[in-house]
């Protein structure tokens, strides 16, 4: 079969409609998705898909417009940050791994971010949400904490290190349905 111009844009287009219109609504979230966009880098000038933690954090009450995405340093983010003073009233990218879910969001709380991505190490994972739990510590944590693709976080964080930039400038969370499909501007490396 010859390929038709397009046609993995109509498939995504016609799966995100069937989304939208078999699900009721709930604020920003469909089907439990969160949806961010970056504006800045341009070469990663796309809408990304997120997964809300389960059973901890807090939601999106605000829409930021422009909001900066600091990868955190460390990247595991499970102790005291070197760059925490760019990660206060900012949203922290953190990496899988070393520590819980919560007590990654529970650090970047501390200092002062107003929520966490936290992108899966397994850099080549374009496909699989992790559903994050609460830990056994009985610990809470208010900000919302989301789970990013392991090829998103790897793509974003290269393209920050590509350009010499400390952060990423984003708008979260970005309501979907109100985006005629043909702007849908979607990461080429994962399928929707």
């Amino acid at each position: 079969r010859m390929a038709v111009p397009g046609a993995a844009m109509l498939r995504r287009s016609l799966w995100l409609c069937l989304c939208l219109c078999s699900c009721p609504a709930r604020g920003l979230r469909i089907h439990e998705y969160l949806y961010f966009q970056v504006l800045s880098p341009g070469d990663i000038r796309y809408i990304f898909t997120a997964t809300p933690a389960k059973d901890f954090g807090g939601v999106f009450n605000t829409r930021y417009d422009q909001i900066h995405l600091v990868p955190a340093d460390p990247p595991e983010a499970c102790g005291e940050l070197n760059n925490g003073v760019f990660i206060q009233d900012q949203i922290a990218l953190v990496e899988r791994g070393g520590c819980s879910f919560l007590s990654k969001t529970r650090v970047v709380q501390e200092h002062g971010g107003r929520a966490v991505i936290i992108a899966d190490n397994a850099y080549d994972n374009d496909s699989f949400y992790i559903e994050m739990i609460q830990d056994s510590s009985r610990r809470t944590a208010d900000i919302p904490a989301l789970f990013l693709l392991g090829r998103d976080g790897y793509m974003i964080r290269r393209s920050l290190e590509q350009h010499g930039l400390p952060w990423a400038v984003i708008s979260i969370p970005v309501n979907v349905t109100s985006i005629p499909t043909y702007e849908m501007m979607q990461p080429p490396w994962t399928f929707w």
